[in-house]
């Protein structure tokens, strides 16, 4: 029934676009003078796109925010987002800062402008957009590189326990356990981490309930919630199929698999682009042929070193096979998933894509020239197997009455015995080198699916541009204190955006006596304008995890600003600094 829904989800709901969406059309257009104020903002993007709470933010003349209705998409257009305008706006500039998730799950944004009845004589700028924060994505990364791991042990380990057969499988339950709860837990981090990484905010903002229902809205949190589920479906089911035919747990067994599989496909790469149908089961194809290959090499390498009797030779030929099946199968979606990712072979050295592709197919022929050594152990470890199954012949061959007829398998034996040792060792050591080269290849592997296909690059050069021309740049500062206690000093170093009257966006970031990123308990920034008797206005700054930050700044005049900076570093130790800061218009 879950798998069902999956395919269901996947197949439906998927549309022919470029992976990572980019802005196509907008109505206002960048740029346009209008003369009347529109109801509407209506933006229409390359491929289906999510909406985030604050997907739309608008600026108007005087640097102030305009409240907006939440953003919708479109009737029946998965790929258009709109938001209804208030009737009376004013005549000038405004700024359009959007924020929106790309059918492949990752995060995208941009900003433009438009002008009611004549563009005023400076235009607004949106607040910085922090794309990502950077201990959230490194943290989101790494989940999913340890995602990938999981799965593939996982799913490769019941693959070399039923399709190889070895005779003894306790080697095979510690990787199975691990692999299940490792699977588990990094995708329960995921689907917590998913709000903050779509937004672009701190870990600390993880755990805020009132985000779940978005989350789990969208394509990227339905298919980790979906990969939850089958992780627990597959514990509950485990006791019943025990008892069943291996017919029976196979089949369950394969429906697991490509069911986990479909998750990753669901929310990467493959879901978004050309011929989506066609690559969901490529993608599909390639993460199981990934799994087989690797993760059983990873158990055939614990069989060769913990089982109590050695696997027979039958065991490794077998497993021989499903790794030149599951080679056979990643060449064939590998090549088909590049061409489809690059779209030209200039792509392959000139995009960040086609460079770190490159980086993966040269790990990866490393890994197949792993694998051709293994394979030749394995040719001669069935040598000593072939001279022991024609021992029985020489022993019942006729022969003097007197003489003994185990005299033949004493002397036969330890020439067989020896070189079997021997290929054994030299099987087991270069198992033991694909092992390392497989996972170097999913780590890159990793850094490929975050990565903006050259094809969607392309696409996107001839989209509207995501940022605004034109618009005042940021103040920055570095301010310098010291409390006067040892690890007490630093800088602190602060963007203000746009630096004019209205609305800002402060962000600031401490740095240690050394120049090391610093974790202080307070941070305040004030301001006040002498001339005109205003102040203190308190920034309101919030810890974001790694930096300091708001957006609701607002200085009503112009002039020259004192701003006051108070840095607290202990319970008791702290100081204030002062700073002049001009605003202008």
């Amino acid at each position: 029934m879950l798998l069902g829904t999956l395919l269901v989800l996947l197949l439906a709901g998927a549309a022919p676009a470029s992976a990572h969406a980019a802005l196509r059309a907008s109505d206002p257009e960048d740029g346009s003078v209008v003369g009347t104020a529109p109801t509407h903002i209506t933006l229409t993007f390359t491929e289906s796109v999510g909406l985030l709470e604050d997907s739309f933010r608008i600026y108007g003349p005087d640097n102030r925010r305009v409240h907006m209705e939440e953003p919708e998409h479109a009737a029946g257009a998965a790929d258009t987002a709109r938001a209804a305008l208030p009737r009376d706006l004013d005549e000038g500039t405004y700024t359009v800062a959007w924020r929106v998730v790309s059918a492949d799950s990752h995060p995208v944004s941009g900003a433009f402008t438009f002008s009611i009845g004549k563009p005023s004589p400076t235009p607004p700028a949106a607040p910085q957009d922090h794309a990502e924060h950077p201990v959230t994505k490194s943290l989101y990364d790494t989940g999913r590189y340890l995602a990938y791991i999981a799965a593939a042990l996982l799913i490769g380990t019941a693959a070399f326990a039923a399709l190889c057969r070895p005779p003894d499988t306790g080697p095979l339950r510690a990787p199975l356990l691990f692999g299940w709860w490792t699977l588990l837990v990094t995708t329960a981090a995921l689907l917590v981490l998913r709000a903050p990484y779509e937004k672009g905010t701190s870990p600390a903002t993880a755990l805020d309930v009132s985000a779940f229902p978005d989350t789990l809205s969208g394509r990227p949190g339905m298919a980790l919630l979906a990969r939850v589920l089958l992780l627990l479906t597959a514990a509950l089911l485990l006791p019943v199929l025990r008892h069943r035919t291996l017919r029976t747990r196979m089949t369950a067994g394969a429906a697991f698999s490509v069911g986990v599989a479909l998750t990753w496909a669901s929310a990467e790469h493959a879901s978004a682009g050309i011929q989506v149908p066609v690559a969901m089961t490529s993608s599909v194809l390639h993460l199981l042929a990934m799994a087989a290959w690797l993760g059983g090499l990873t158990a055939l390498l614990l069989t060769l070193h913990r089982a109590k009797t050695p696997p027979p030779y039958d065991t490794v030929a077998r497993f021989s096979r499903l790794a030149f099946t599951s080679v056979t199968v990643l060449v064939l979606t590998g090549a088909y998933q590049s061409w489809r990712g690059l779209g030209s072979w200039s792509a392959l050295t000139g995009t960040a894509y086609g460079r770190t592709l490159a980086v993966k197919l040269a790990a990866t022929v490393f890994l197949l020239l792993a694998a051709a050594l293994s394979r030749r152990w394995t040719a001669l470890l069935a040598r000593p197997a072939v001279a022991g199954e024609r021992v029985p012949a020489l022993v019942g061959a006729p022969g003097p009455p007197t003489e003994p007829r185990t005299t033949h398998v004493t002397t036969a034996e330890p020439a067989a015995v020896e070189p079997e040792t021997v290929h054994r060792r030299a099987l087991r050591r270069s198992v033991l080198a694909e092992v390392v080269v497989a996972v170097a290849v999913l780590l890159v592997t990793t850094v490929l699916t975050g990565t903006l296909p050259s094809r969607a690059e392309a696409e996107a050069a001839k989209a509207p541009a995501p940022q605004v021309a034109g618009l005042p740049g940021a103040q920055a500062l570095t301010v310098p204190y010291d409390t006067g206690t040892p690890g007490g000093s630093g800088t602190v170093q602060l963007t203000m955006d746009p630096g004019r009257v209205g609305e800002n966006g402060l962000q600031a970031v401490v740095f240690g006596p050394q120049g090391a990123l610093s974790f202080v308990p307070e941070l305040r920034v004030t301001f006040t304008l002498p001339s005109e008797d205003v102040g203190p206005i308190d920034a309101g700054l919030t810890d974001r995890g790694g930096y300091w930050a708001t957006n609701d700044l607002t200085l009503p005049l112009e002039g020259a600003w004192t701003m006051k900076l108070t840095v607290r570093v202990s319970d008791i130790d702290q100081v204030t600094v002062e700073r002049g800061v001009r605003i202008g218009r």
